[in-house]
């Protein structure tokens, strides 16, 4: 039996208070606080651990779709069906009202994803599933009620996809670990084509041991075999959650929940010789180990774990680093060169050194991340040539202040004055294309930014206390 206190904490640190404790004040998947009804299924799913739900559907009222409905973005992009979040909410109460009564008739059926696609880092595509309005509102709803059994099982090292759980939270305990534990070895890995590969069998029966309710087991299928619909053409999915749905990421943080989570933490008690850390972000995530071995033996069992429900680490991007307090130290007596960098959640991480000249572990924004960046914004840059000034700005300045928020770390203010001084670069380009009369200079530019400044680079995110 595993006990709680090793299951619910951090890493690197004791029980944290108030973390994962809920109440009818806790966040669910959404912005709002957890319904007074949904606590008591919380409450339940916390006393027994082994407890099955039979009864859930009716949790899913009008009152529920209506808060699934008001969490949906007002720019969100519209599946099959054409619906977008504004001309939904015309005669709202009512399509909700009729909405809710299909759903518990049985007479609803999901409409397939719209396929889209984004570019990723390495020049590949990302899919992405698009669900149509009501299936995106429905998904929304059964996510805020699974979150409320599945919040209480989840462990304190997994942190995407969570509510009241934040990328800085991961990267704050991952720092935490590994300054204060005992970590001389780094695994960096990441699953590859993780959630177009999640096998629906696999998640149907992993959901069937807490949630024995056949109708919301019927639902959870439906959205999974939905499949998708591209270029006029439908196509059958048979394996894989779409990102972009409402309902992928609990799923898929279930799935690994039970496929990496449990047998992780299990293995680490039973099998490490050393101490060994974990901190995970949806796919990807990062351990520590006291000794080699550990890693070379974790890689290959985790290589044979995943093999087993049709997963593979990504060869690629799966390394196994020697890093930590004495990395640098033992590298130079072996006339090595300093310690291998890796990367997690857009930040590079690598080993440094304080003023004092203690060890601290420094990270700066992801150089492909940033040049990905720009890329971008000249492209858009590009599209807004001939806009205002005025609206050029305030285009400029909330990319800039969303930069700030994500990538203001301490340690990471020479990076941040690089992006700051390359989109000031790329607005006085833009403002000298825009004609030859009067054309821009320097000085010219210099005035203008008077009235219309560029916000500076700043710290937003302080560093965490190493002990609780």
């Amino acid at each position: 039996m595993i006990a709680p206190k090793e299951t619910r904490s951090q890493e690197g640190r004791g029980q944290p208070k108030g973390n994962l404790g809920w109440s009818a004040k806790v966040r669910t998947q959404g912005r709002g606080a957890l319904p007074s009804h949904l606590v008591w299924v919380n409450e339940a799913a916390r006393r027994n651990k082994g407890a099955q739900f039979t009864a859930l559907l009716h949790h899913m009222d009008v009152a529920a779709l209506e808060r699934a409905f008001r969490r949906l973005k007002r720019a969100a992009s519209a599946g099959v069906d054409g619906m977008t979040v504004a001309e939904y909410e015309k005669g709202l109460e009512e399509r909700l009202q009729d909405l809710h009564e299909r759903l518990h008739s049985g007479r609803y059926r999901p409409k397939p994803a719209r396929r889209s696609y984004i570019p990723k880092a390495d020049g590949s595509r990302r899919e992405l599933g698009i669900p149509a309005m009501e299936d995106k509102i429905l998904q929304g709803a059964m996510a805020e009620i699974l979150s409320a059994i599945y919040e209480t099982d989840f462990l304190g090292f997994s942190y995407g996809f969570r509510p009241g759980r934040s990328p800085h939270m991961a990267l704050g305990a991952l720092r935490r670990a590994l300054m204060t534990q005992k970590v001389n070895w780094v695994l960096d890995a990441d699953i590859r084509n993780f959630f177009p590969s999640v096998s629906h069998e696999w998640v149907l029966r992993m959901l069937a041991y807490r949630i024995a309710d056949r109708r919301v087991l019927r639902l959870i299928c439906q959205w999974l075999k939905a499949g998708v619909w591209e270029n006029g053409q439908w196509t059958e999915t048979v394996e894989g959650t779409p990102q972009g749905s409402g309902i992928s990421p609990l799923l898929s943080n279930i799935f690994l929940h039970y496929v990496l989570d449990q047998w992780t933490h299990v293995w680490r008690r039973r099998c490490a010789r050393g101490q060994v850390i974990i901190v995970r972000w949806a796919d990807d995530f990062v351990m520590g180990f006291q000794h080699k071995e550990d890693g070379v033996r974790m890689l290959a069992a985790l290589k044979e774990r995943l093999g087993k429900f049709s997963l593979a680490l990504h060869e690629g991007k799966t390394r196994l680093i020697e890093f930590g307090r004495f990395a640098a130290e033992r590298r130079v007596g072996r006339k090595e060169r300093r310690p291998e960098t890796f990367a997690f959640l857009g930040f590079t991480h690598y080993c440094g050194k304080s003023r004092e000249g203690y060890f601290v572990v420094k990270r700066e924004t992801m150089g492909r991340r940033m040049t990905r960046k720009l890329k971008e914004l000249r492209s858009e840059a590009k599209r807004r040539m001939h806009e205002s000034v005025y609206n050029q700005h305030l285009w400029l300045v909330s990319v800039l202040n969303g930069h700030y928020r994500y990538y203001g770390v301490p340690g990471n203010i020479r990076r941040m004055r690089s992006f700051h001084w390359e989109v000031w670069r790329l607005w006085l380009r833009v403002l000298r294309r825009r004609g030859h009369k009067h054309r821009m200079n320097v000085e010219r530019y210099r005035r203008l930014l008077v009235t219309y400044p560029l916000p500076v680079p700043r710290i937003c995110h302080g560093l965490q206390p190493l002990l609780a």
